[in-house]
């Protein structure tokens, strides 16, 4: 019992002093970058009223709204509505339109559905940190689901889609014919794996525990964390033609829109203040993507996963980065469409 007391004193005393530290880097980052740039361009940020075109481009689909117990979710769909259904999870900081590889390849055998979740693009932001626990996470894709009209779906997710996805497929299996997640790995493994270099890659998750701070970090330099993100030698794409201007404003637009920034870091929150549970074993067929140049989770997180996964397939994506789907399309559509067909 005083070991357990201990070691959770201990783990707080340890994140709130990491998040400090970061938040203190994070200042004095600001500080340099507005003696060099001036203050006005730094702290200043556009107001973004006008879609970008490519978010309403008709070939990736048809845009709807679904009402799930808490919040009303912004979706797009492509494809025969009488084919199985494919949903897709996107992570941060995207939306929907992280998939629109994805889609266009898979839109002619499936009901291709990828959604804005809770906070992300036209979907509804709940205020508070307690809207963003796993448990409400998970019923948002269950209610999804059957919302749509389904039973279940294939589940494809990414990064903290992925991270949903797991939990989807472990509490509501029966709605999950086969799970694909891409560049996360099973909580119980993140947490079994964690090391110091995974800790020191995973700053900006103590750091976004702070108030206000993530937020004004996040919107400096005209949101300049998601150009960031795609573009960076370190963190982003190694295929950069994947990526263009008009794609980075669409992130952007989704990111900028009513009050979405604090529901979108407030995952990040509620998964340290209420942190979810996982059943040990499961057994949908899964199929796991990982671009091998990622810089914010390491590959040695994927090491034993076959003792929680019954059903599980690995593919390593050689010099695709964390952002695996968009930086490496041709070779994930491949893995997923072989593993889709029992290759």
């Amino acid at each position: 019992m005083a070991k357990s007391i201990l070691s959770q004193l201990f783990a707080v005393v340890f994140t709130v002093s990491y998040a400090l530290f970061g938040g203190t880097m994070v200042c004095l980052h600001l500080m340099i970058a507005a003696i060099k740039k001036g203050p006005k361009r730094v702290f200043s940020w556009k107001t973004r009223d006008t879609r970008p075109k490519c978010l309403d481009n008709p070939d990736l689909g048809t845009h709807g709204f679904i009402r799930t117990k808490d919040v009303r979710l912004h979706y797009v769909s492509a494809g025969d509505e009488t084919k199985p259904l494919m949903l897709m999870l996107h992570g941060f900081p995207e939306c929907w339109y992280s998939w629109r590889y994805q889609i266009m390849e898979f839109k002619k055998d499936y009901r291709v559905v990828a959604i804005d979740q809770r906070a992300y693009g036209d979907s509804d932001t709940p205020s508070g940190v307690a809207n963003y626990t796993m448990d409400k996470l998970t019923e948002d894709v269950k209610e999804v689901v059957k919302g749509l009209g389904y039973n279940s779906c294939t589940l494809v997710a990414h990064d903290w889609g992925g991270a949903i996805a797991w939990y989807v497929a472990a509490t509501y299996p029966d709605i999950v014919d086969k799970l694909i997640v891409m560049n996360i790995p099973h909580p119980r493994c993140f947490n079994d794996n964690l090391n110091w270099r995974q800790i020191l890659a995973s700053w900006y998750i103590f750091f976004f525990q702070l108030p206000f701070l993530p937020e004004l970090n996040c919107r400096s330099n005209d949101y300049g964390f998601i150009s960031g993100a795609f573009l960076s030698d370190g963190m982003g794409l190694r295929h950069k033609e994947n990526m263009s201007k008009e794609d980075i404003e669409a992130f952007k637009y989704c990111t900028s829109q009513k009050g979405n920034l604090t529901g979108m870091i407030n995952y990040y929150r509620a998964a340290v203040r209420y942190p979810p549970r996982i059943k040990s074993t499961m057994t949908t067929p899964t199929l796991i993507v990982w671009g091998d140049q990622d810089k914010a989770l390491t590959i040695k997180l994927l090491d034993g996963t076959d003792k929680y996964v019954q059903n599980l397939t690995i593919k390593i994506v050689p010099g695709a980065s964390h952002w695996v789907q968009q930086d490496a399309p041709d070779v994930v559509n491949k893995h997923m469409r072989d593993f889709l067909s029992g290759q």
